[in-house]
C-alpha cells in the first residue's frame, strides 16, 4: 500500500497515489507499508532510490542498516509492535531521506505509526519536510516504548507486592505462582524487545545527527539530539527493569522452594509421629506366647494408649525445641 502525505492548512493529508501518477513534488512522506513490486519501482524511479526488500531490512550489519547513497540516508531500525498481547513481535522499518522527502517501508502497521498520522493530520508543522516527520514519527515510537516500560515497571512491582507481601498477613492466601511466574516472563519478554529496540533507535539517531548533509535542517537535528537524550535515559531504566525481573523471578521461585520444603516438611514430621505407634504395633504383632497385657481385658486398650502417647510425646518435644 502506497501512502502520499502532503502538507495542509490543518496538517499533512493523506491520499492514495493512483496507479500510473507522479508523485506530487510537495509531497513530505511517502509510507510504504507492504508494497508491492510495482509500488517499490514506482518510488525508485521517481525519486532516484533504492528501496531495500524485506531480506535487506532484516539484516543487522551496520552497513546495511545505516549508509548513505547518492544523497540520500538509508536507515533501519527495529521496533516492537503487538505490545498489547500476549505475543509481542518485532520487526523493521526502514527510513529513508532524500532531499526534502521522507519514504518509509514497512511490512507491519505498528500503532505509533498509526497515533503519528490521526496526530499530524490535525496540527500542522511550520516548514514540514522529511526531517520533521522523522522526528515526529521517532517521538511517537519513544513514547510508546516509554509507556511499554511504564507499564512493565507497574506488572512487576504488582507481582513483587502478591509474592513478599504473604508473610505480613496473619492468614495469607496461597499466592499463585504459576500466574506470578507467567506475568514475570512476560515483562521480562517486554523488556528485553524494548530494549532491542531501543539499541537500534540509539544507533540510529547518531548515525542521523553524524549526517552532514542538507536533508535534516537544525531544527528537526534539536529534536533528534532531545530524543538521543531521552532513549539513553530510558535504556538505563530497562536495564534496571529487567535486573529487577530477574530479582523478582529469583524470588518466586525461591517461595515456590519455600513452599515445596514446608510440605516435605510436614510429610516428615507426620512420618515421625507415626514411627512410635508403628513400633508398638509391630511388637504387639509378633508370635510370642508371652506377651504383656495379652489376655487382659484392658489389654487392647493399653496398647492403644501407648500408641497414643509415643506419637505425642515426639510432638511436644518437636514443639518444644522449635522445629514446628
Amino acid at each position: 500500500m502506497l501512502t502520499i502525505f502532503v502538507p495542509g492548512a490543518s496538517g499533512l493529508l493523506a491520499s492514495d497515489a493512483a496507479p500510473g501518477s507522479e508523485l506530487p513534488a510537495e509531497a513530505v512522506w511517502i509510507d510504504l507499508r507492504e508494497p508491492t513490486p510495482e509500488e517499490e519501482h514506482r518510488v525508485e524511479a521517481s525519486l532516484g532510490i533504492d528501496v531495500p526488500t524485506r531480506e535487506e531490512m532484516q539484516e543487522i550489519e551496520a552497513s546495511n542498516r545505516f549508509h548513505e547513497d547518492n544523497g540520500s540516508l538509508y536507515m533501519t531500525a527495529t521496533l516492537v509492535t503487538k505490545l498489547d498481547t500476549d505475543l509481542p513481535v518485532r520487526t523493521q522499518v526502514t527510513f529513508i531521506l532524500t532531499g526534502s522527502k521522507l519514504v518509509t517501508n514497512r511490512y507491519m502497521d505498528p500503532l505509533p505509526f498509526r497515533r503519528f498520522i490521526a496526530f499530524s493530520a490535525t496540527h500542522p508543522v511550520p516548514a514540514p519536510c522529511g526531517a520533521t516527520v522523522l522526528a515526529g514519527l521517532l517521538e511517537a515510537i519513544v513514547n510508546r516504548i516509554a509507556d511499554v516500560l511504564e507499564k512493565v515497571g507497574t506488572d512487576v512491582d504488582s507481582i513483587s507486592s502478591e509474592v513478599f507481601s504473604r508473610s505480613r498477613e496473619k492468614h495469607p492466601a496461597p499466592p499463585d505462582f504459576r500466574n506470578a511466574l507467567e506475568r514475570i516472563g512476560q515483562s521480562g519478554e517486554l523488556v528485553s524487545k524494548a530494549s532491542e529496540s531501543l539499541v537500534s533507535l540509539t544507533r540510529l539517531l547518531g548515525f542521523a545527527r553524524q549526517s552532514t548533509g542538507p536533508q535534516i535542517p537544525q531544527e528537526a537535528r534539536a529534536r533528534l539530539q532531545t530524543l538521543s537524550r531521552d532513549v539513553l535515559a530510558m535504556s538505563d531504566h530497562s536495564s534496571f527493569l529487567g535486573d529487577k525481573v530477574q530479582f523478582v523471578l529469583d524470588a518466586t521461585l525461591g517461595m515456590v522452594s519455600i513452599d515445596q520444603n514446608n510440605i516435605l516438611k510436614i510429610f516428615s514430621v507426620v512420618a515421625v509421629f507415626l514411627l512410635p505407634p508403628s513400633v508398638v504395633t509391630g511388637f504387639y504383632g509378633t508370635n510370642f506366647e508371652h506377651i504383656p497385657w495379652l489376655h487382659a481385658t484392658w489389654g487392647p486398650w493399653a496398647g492403644l494408649g501407648m500408641m497414643i502417647v509415643s506419637a505425642i510425646l515426639p510432638y511436644l518435644y518437636f514443639k518444644r525445641r522449635g522445629w514446628l
